[in-house]
């Protein structure tokens, strides 16, 4: 505290007197008193993600606009403190709130958007659903053969490394390209027949 003295009680009890009687600036012996100790208190309380320099300036807040509530003679820090609690308690509930709400309702959300996006577009999925079977017909043998193993008959990696005498990287390399190929094409002939992506 820059080497002044703390202020006793009797001190913190005159300045909730002098703050009450219209000598606002008398707060601030308060907030210098308490900030610290508070700020210690709700780091011991509160978990990680809390941000309790936030808590605290809300609970000064909190005791500066209900100092009248505040019996002069009882215990000043006791009462702080209370408030302190009672805020720690409040944002901990908010923030259950807030994950609550999204643990419940975040993916109904999301499948209510794409099922919304689904259903505005069907003439559009069609087409370029025509479309892929039009680039899968234009790929080569060897490439139709493994997007037959991989999509038709849903063969894995190492299966389809055994019928071909790849690798498996090999083979991971390959049906990326074909996706890729496939892709572009597709987006090359809706783009030319002026359809939006």
């Amino acid at each position: 505290m820059n080497g002044s003295p703390l202020p006793t009680d009797s001190a913190i009890e005159s300045a909730v007197q002098r703050t009450l009687s219209g000598e606002t600036m008398a707060f601030e012996a308060i907030v210098r008193h308490f900030e610290r100790p508070l700020r210690v208190w709700l780091a011991t309380q509160a978990p990680p993600t809390i941000d309790v320099d936030d808590i605290a300036q809300r609970t000064l807040i909190a005791a500066f606009s209900q100092l009248g509530k505040y019996q002069p003679g009882t215990n000043f820090a006791a009462w702080l403190f209370t408030i302190a609690r009672y805020q720690l308690k409040s944002e901990l509930t908010r923030l259950h709130r807030i994950a609550d709400y999204h643990t419940r309702f975040a993916p109904e959300l999301l499948q209510r958007e794409l099922d919304r996006r689904n259903d505005s577009m069907p003439e559009l999925q069609e087409r370029r659903l025509n479309q892929l079977q039009r680039c899968v017909a234009s790929l080569s043998e060897q490439e139709s053969r493994f997007v037959v193993w991989r999509y038709d008959e849903s063969l894995p990696l190492e299966q389809i490394a055994a019928h071909s005498g790849r690798s498996v990287a090999a083979v991971k390399k390959q049906l990326w390209k074909i996706r890729r190929r496939l892709q572009e094409c597709v987006e090359r002939h809706m783009s030319t027949a002026g359809e939006a992506l």
